[in-house]
């Protein structure tokens, strides 16, 4: 079984902060990237230590590629890049939330967001409502 973390290294994400993660087996936090203005969820990605230092001090969204076992910086080859508004450690502490200004697609495969191509369930009330 290959692993898909990053190779650990020293960090330079501020000490109190890590202490305060939950990371999977893998070293990894899920990270939602969120449209800062209108609520959308726009993606999911994965960051280490590392990947959330660079996004806290340069701004710019950085994730870990599980598949290309690198860090990628969102935008850097497409020009989708995302802003930094807001980063926020959820309670349990083993997930963050991005809160972005996102500049054109979310996803790699142009759209929008990676939440909107297939729609499991919408609007769960209005479906209960109707059956009864």
């Amino acid at each position: 079984m290959t692993s898909t973390s990053p190779t650990p290294r020293p960090s330079s994400l501020a000490p109190e902060i890590a202490a305060r993660l939950k990371r999977s087996a893998d070293g990894l936090l899920p990270a939602i990237a969120q449209q800062y203005d209108t609520g959308e969820v726009l993606m999911l990605g994965w960051m280490d230590d590392e990947a959330l230092h660079r996004t806290l001090t340069t701004g710019r969204c950085t994730y870990w590629s599980r598949s290309r076992r690198e860090y990628w910086v969102k935008g850097d080859t497409s020009g989708h890049v995302q802003h930094v508004k807001s980063v926020a450690l959820d309670c349990d502490g083993d997930t963050v939330l991005v809160k972005v200004d996102q500049v054109g697609a979310a996803c790699h495969t142009g759209d929008r967001t990676c939440f909107d191509a297939d729609v499991l369930l919408a609007d769960a009330a209005a479906g209960r409502a109707a059956r009864q």
